[in-house]
């Protein structure tokens, strides 16, 4: 437990001097910090380090820009736009903070394209931003951290497990004794068991990576509500297509209801509404719980540079005492929630693929 109050002590000293950085010796915008912290972006932002007589230098790692505009590619590397305008081939970077970060076309002149209709041209915009390579780094450090769980099999072949074997094998044994066997059942589970653990895995990992806010951790992976929209998506995908007859029987022509309310057709419709708001759930929920998390303890952060602002160092100082009791208790709660949330998603997504491939107790009736 003191291992993990000081661990936190230490995250939360560098999330301070990361909101320090990035106040600089300028008026502190406290929506903007709060959301550049949480928002993704096109270069993954580390720190600046203030120079005496010099402007800030900035540590930071520039990502591949990849754009295509009327029929050609254009990749080149995000470090292109780090100038005063912010201006590059005919592109420019524009947004970040409270406005989201994009790629625009400009004019020789920097002043934006227009098309016919009067709307800003921009161009298909696939580059690899910070969400997507914490993706990828991410993913390879949990295939890595799987591969050396299954080296320790082989080296201890029927011995107990140790080190990071136990701790893959605890959370395997978990879900599927306490979340695919008996949401899915006896029969079908094993057939899910392999997504589902990828599930489970992948949102857990990436929740505590995202609680370290020092490279190559901190990407606010499951607070990008387009991941969480994917993930969501293939749930829907797998449990729609796993859908025996009797499941889309019961959407349609639900048994035990009055054959007004299926003539209506009242109830067939909130079935069917049903199958679509299950997936969207599941987004909104991990997404809203991990972004609210970052965006509590964000808050009692900046509030330290706020009072700093307006009422001196001393005060600023003094609070900082509370801002960080606080964030320590926040952050806290948020390794519990990265665990809750990577259990919650998995749990539904087997009840929902469980109903989708149960037998219906009224068939035996």
């Amino acid at each position: 437990m003191k291992r993990l109050f000081l661990t936190l002590v230490i995250m939360l000293t560098g999330a301070l001097c990361a909101v320090a950085n990035n106040g600089g010796d300028s008026e502190l915008n406290p929506g903007s910090v709060i959301i550049g912290h949480v928002s993704d972006a096109h270069s993954w932002h580390i720190c600046e380090i203030e120079r005496e007589g010099k402007d800030p230098l900035t540590i930071g790692i520039s990502l591949p820009v990849i754009l295509i505009n009327e029929g050609h590619v254009d990749v080149f590397s995000s470090a292109k736009f780090h100038n005063e305008d912010k201006v590059y081939n005919g592109y420019k970077l524009v947004g970040g903070g409270l406005e989201k970060e994009e790629i625009i076309c400009v004019d020789t002149e920097g002043n934006p394209l227009l098309n016919a209709e009067g709307a800003v041209v921009k161009p298909v915009d696939i580059s690899i931003t910070k969400t997507s390579a914490a993706i990828m780094l991410a993913t390879i450090m949990l295939i890595v951290i799987i591969f050396v769980a299954r080296a320790g099999y082989k080296k201890r072949e029927n011995q107990a497990p140790k080190g990071v074997q136990s701790i893959v094998e605890m959370l395997v044994v978990f879900v599927r004794d306490n979340i695919a066997r008996p949401m899915i059942g006896e029969k079908h589970y094993e057939k899910y068991l392999p997504y589902l653990l990828t599930l489970f895995f992948f949102i857990f990992f990436c929740n505590v990576l995202a609680l370290i806010p020092i490279f190559p951790a901190g990407g606010n992976i499951t607070g990008n509500i387009a991941v969480t929209a994917i993930l969501a998506l293939i749930t829907f995908f797998i449990t729609n297509i796993s859908g025996n007859k009797h499941y889309w029987v019961d959407i349609f022509n639900t048994p035990g209801v009055p054959a007004w309310l299926k003539i209506f057709p009242l109830m067939p419709v909130i079935e069917l509404v049903g199958v679509f708001t299950k997936p969207i759930v599941l987004m909104i929920r991990l997404f809203a719980n991990m972004t609210a998390g970052h965006i509590v303890m964000l808050g009692f952060i900046v509030i330290v540079f706020i009072l700093s602002n307006v009422f001196g160092v001393a005060v600023g100082g003094a609070v900082s005492v509370v801002s960080v009791l606080f964030s320590v208790f926040i952050g806290l709660l948020e390794c519990l929630v990265a665990y809750i949330q990577a259990f919650v998603f998995t749990m539904l997504t087997a009840l929902y693929i469980g109903m989708a491939v149960a037998e219906p107790h009224h068939a035996e009736a």
